[in-house]
């Protein structure tokens, strides 16, 4: 099933979507709904982030490729993590597809794409066995999380460097029912592949990312975490367009522009 939020008017709904139309639906995705006769052909609605998560978490660096890209960047040698060490991101900064990401004014006028796996939780989760995990997913997505890498490295926390407004696209929707080790993620830029890459390669799975957040503190119904990205991808200016693309979810669009 293919899940959406989404406005239209004023209005913002879920709905179902099925080939070039979404069908409203009442209530939530995650809890009771029902599915109405109300339907709409999809480029008549704006599409929303497809679900505004109470916890956006990052898997951070989960691929090796990641590590030793930013590494170079730092003119460092590569350290790889012991363990899954996730990070936060702020909900605020979600934008969806077709969105603009806004670069701010103050920074350097450069920013970079990390496109990764969205992994959206279904239901409480705390103490998880790793055999056990997946049963507690509800849906994959994509997400864009995007950096400004001289704040990142400058900052105590990467609070400016991840977390500005409209640094998070999502979307375009939350597809259920699929099989999250054999994901084909794709990013373009302006056009050109800058990665192409397998969640196959991840260093930790989806389950261990579950079992070892819920071993801390309780995953809630629409929680969200982003599973990390290959690679440590160049340069984005205003007037770019970037492209993630997961197979069997679809792809996510968004263009960079300045600050006003």
């Amino acid at each position: 099933m293919k899940w959406c939020r989404f406005q239209i008017e004023q209005r913002v709904r879920y709905g179902v979507v099925e080939d070039d139309r979404v069908t409203e639906v009442t209530g939530s995705p995650l809890a009771d709904y029902t599915v109405t006769d109300r339907q709409h052909l999809l480029s008549e609605v704006k599409l929303l982030p497809p679900i505004v998560p109470p916890m956006l978490y990052a898997a951070g660096p989960n691929y090796r490729g990641h590590v030793e890209g930013m590494a170079k960047r730092r003119g460092a040698e590569p350290t790889y993590p012991e363990r899954p060490e996730p990070n936060f991101r702020s909900v605020h900064a979600l934008i969806g597809t077709e969105e603009n990401i806004v670069v701010p004014r103050d920074c350097s006028g450069a920013v970079q794409p990390e496109g990764q796996l969205a992994v959206v939780i279904g239901k409480r989760a705390r103490r998880v066995a790793k055999e056990e995990a997946l049963d507690y997913v509800f849906g994959y997505s994509i997400g864009n999380d995007i950096s400004q890498r001289v704040w990142q490295a400058n900052d105590r926390t990467m609070f400016r460097g991840k977390n500005c407004d409209t640094f998070k696209p999502f979307g375009p929707w939350i597809v259920t029912g699929l099989e999250p080790t054999q994901f084909r993620i794709i990013v373009r830029h302006n056009g050109s592949v800058w990665q192409d890459f397998s969640s196959a390669d991840q260093i930790w799975d989806t389950a261990a990312w579950i079992q070892e957040l819920s071993g801390y503190t309780t995953l809630h119904p629409g929680d969200v975490l982003w599973m990390g990205t290959e690679g440590a991808d160049g340069d984005m200016v205003p007037g770019d367009v970037i492209e993630v693309e997961i197979s069997g979810i679809g792809i996510l669009r968004n263009r960079v522009v300045p600050e006003d």
